[in-house]
């Protein structure tokens, strides 16, 4: 009543309706069942500021950009001179300025970058090198997956970027999988267990891939509205989590998931990629990241290349119909996005739609 009431006075003071004709036409409409569903009102209201062009809180304006240029080009000129060893202490010092006080996002990121870069090359030198894969079920490759959660997570707990606390929860899931593997090493007696088992690799690793998307979307659903921290927490993560998917999926299913050899394939793997992607970017149009669809387009491209080359295409015909294609499909999805994610959501239940960003 109040509600049908205050829409119907604003419309006689905006002179849309005779003056003192909003109480003898809310009385006439309220005989006739007609009423104001305020909390659907509101969802209106919400889905109309609701931004559907998915723009990262890092992106701000040049400003931001020159500073960013600057920090990339002294911390690749301090390593030069000094050593690896000096970034760090730079990276720290530009964070207390740039983050801390004068709260820029995009150089907050390049630093964020950088302390990844730092951690891994540190850890690597430490370790005498590298982890392979042949040592995933040993010391070594946890202890340099387990540098990555300390070191960034302490890095967020300072200064809270979203990045950091993304890569720390990547760096964890790494951790579990690397932890799931060398027990079931142990268990086995066979220290070559990865290697000899590669099935049960690919399964941990999806099981791995599916957790991190699943954190993912459980930061997506806390801010549908994408307004808050959890936002861009969860951009990052659907980022790392469409080539977790994609990779493990294809392992999974028998596939090599090097993009080298997607791309030499003449078998069904080139397929396969392709109906995941599918399926990613189907799953993308859902929860209405396109950020997740962006990164498995990189392996769509090598599949349909190895498509066309399957079909015995020349050089220069099936290197430029894959290009073709594949800008083809981006500037469908790209602007189509709305009407698509309309389509896909019609068919959905209401009550998973009340839970995703607007349509």
């Amino acid at each position: 009543m109040s509600d049908l009431k205050s829409i119907l006075d604003a419309a006689e003071r905006e002179g849309l309706i005779p003056t003192q004709g909003s109480a003898p036409l809310t009385a006439f409409l309220l005989e006739r069942g007609v009423t104001v569903d305020a909390d659907r009102a509101t969802r209106r209201r919400s889905a109309a500021a609701f931004s559907d062009t998915e723009t990262p809180s890092f992106v701000r304006g040049f400003h931001d950009v020159l500073i960013t240029i600057g920090i990339v080009v002294a911390l690749a000129g301090l390593w030069g001179i000094a050593s690896v060893y000096a970034v760090l202490p730079a990276v720290i010092v530009l964070a207390e300025i740039l983050v801390r006080r004068q709260r820029l996002a995009l150089p907050a990121v390049a630093l964020t970058i950088a302390l990844t870069v730092w951690t891994g090359v540190v850890a690597a030198a430490l370790l005498d090198g590298w982890p392979n894969a042949a040592a995933l079920g040993d010391n070594k490759a946890l202890q340099f997956a387990l540098c990555f959660p300390v070191v960034l997570g302490a890095f967020y707990l300072r200064y809270r970027i979203p990045l950091a606390l993304a890569l720390t929860i990547m760096g964890a899931m790494a951790v579990i999988l690397l932890l799931v593997l060398q027990a079931l090493s142990w268990m086995s007696g066979d220290p070559f267990f990865v290697l000899n088992h590669t099935g049960v690799l690919s399964f941990v690793a999806v099981a791995c891939a599916v957790g991190l998307f699943a954190l993912a979307m459980r930061f997506d659903l806390r801010d549908p509205l994408r307004r808050t921290i959890n936002a861009d927490v969860a951009f990052w993560l659907h980022l790392g989590a469409a080539p977790a998917l994609l990779y493990s999926v294809l392992s999974l299913a028998g596939a090599d998931s090097s993009l080298f050899a997607t791309l030499q394939t003449v078998s069904f793997r080139t397929p396969l990629v392709v109906a995941t992607v599918a399926a990613l970017m189907l799953v993308g149009l859902v929860i209405d990241r396109r950020a997740f669809v962006t990164s498995g387009l990189l392996s769509l491209g090598f599949a349909l290349y190895g498509i066309f080359r399957q079909g015995e295409a020349r050089v220069d015909t099936y290197v430029f119909t894959t290009l073709l294609t594949v800008g083809v499909i981006v500037l469908v999805i790209g602007t189509g996005w709305m009407p698509l994610r309309r389509v896909v959501m019609g068919a959905l239940p209401a009550a998973i739609r009340e839970k995703l960003p607007p349509a």
